[in-house]
């Protein structure tokens, strides 16, 4: 069986490498899967850097969420049949064969694509807790989303827009402009031909936006808080561009909410809601009111490449590789 393993701490071209080592076996209440898809993120290539919330080292295996069909069922598994593809949520996807428990795999309806049932997890479940349960997103309300082509971006146009939310999208460049409009965002502006978009955006919204979704971080947060309107919330999704230091003053000024959105560490606190999330984004998908835009995908020899064209900001939608 191949699998990728992280040689050392660095960046993913220069520090992973495909090994063969032997098959797993799934042990009581797990089962054995064959991987079809794995959907890649950004947090993969924090975890090869060691820069990630979650520590980790040389051994590690990349792709934290991936789909398969089950090959071999454990002791004490019931529900499940082999051959069924399932999704599920956890690190070292990038191997040809992986074990999992029986709880944590979810079955992808008739219809769903493995590579469309791989790029659900993290970005839309992160996307459905920070619309629905930290920003309490109200249909006729207006969302800004910054990073609107990337993985997070595009998830949060699809679920924004099904809330019945207006959306207005920042994106740079034309093949990322003409992806977003093509999912259905309301306004959309190239930040590459209106560097400082802030009045744009407040005209859009008719003087502030009522949510914002901020993947990017850095000095782009500083532009994203000018936006906000009286009583928004600004959801803090990520760093991609670095950590900024807020300005509490204005959001007391304003009286704007500065929320944090920390997907992962609430699935610990609410354990079902993983589940939940899954079912609800897995029926949707198969009813095609979410349809995650995919980066072409790599194949599986590539998955190094991937990962190194996500952190080079090379991609747009969602990563995915293949076997």
């Amino acid at each position: 069986m191949r699998i990728w393993r992280l040689n050392e701490l660095g960046d993913p071209a220069e520090q992973l490498r495909l090994v063969d080592e032997e098959a797993p076996s799934p042990g009581p209440g797990a089962v054995l899967i064959d991987v079809e898809a794995v959907g890649l993120a950004f947090p993969d290539v924090l975890q090869c850097r060691g820069q990630y919330q979650v520590k980790t080292g040389p051994g590690h295996t990349p792709g934290g969420e991936s789909c398969g069909r089950i090959a071999a069922l454990g002791d004490d598994v019931t529900g499940l049949e082999i051959g069924q593809r399932v999704a599920f949520l956890g690190s070292g996807g990038l191997a040809e064969q992986v074990t999992h428990p029986a709880a944590g795999v979810f079955p992808v309806p008739d219809g769903v694509s493995a590579e469309t049932a791989a790029a659900i997890p993290i970005n839309y479940c992160t996307t459905l807790y920070a619309l629905r349960d930290r920003a309490h997103l109200q249909a006729g309300e207006s969302v800004l989303i910054t990073g609107a082509a990337g993985g997070t971006g595009t998830a949060a146009i699809q679920l924004a827009k099904a809330m019945g939310a207006r959306t207005i999208a920042i994106a740079g460049g034309d093949t990322k402009v003409e992806l977003v409009r093509e999912l259905g965002a309301d306004v959309v502006i190239d930040h590459r031909e209106t560097p400082d978009w802030v009045d744009a955006v407040r005209e859009a919204s008719g003087g502030g936006v009522d949510v914002a979704y901020d993947p990017v971080g850095g000095d782009t947060f500083h532009q994203v808080r000018r936006c906000m309107g009286w009583d928004s919330r600004l959801l803090v999704i990520g760093f991609v561009a670095g950590i900024p230091e807020v300005k509490t003053n204005h959001a007391l000024l304003k009286s704007y909410s500065i929320v944090g959105v920390h997907w992962g560490a609430s699935l610990a606190k609410y354990p079902d809601s993983l589940g939940e999330q899954m079912r609800e984004l897995l029926e949707m998908a198969a009813a095609g009111t979410v349809a995650p835009p995919l980066y072409p995908p790599y194949a599986f020899e590539d998955a190094a490449t991937a990962l190194q064209d996500l952190a080079d900001r090379k991609t747009h939608g969602k990563v995915v590789v293949t076997l």
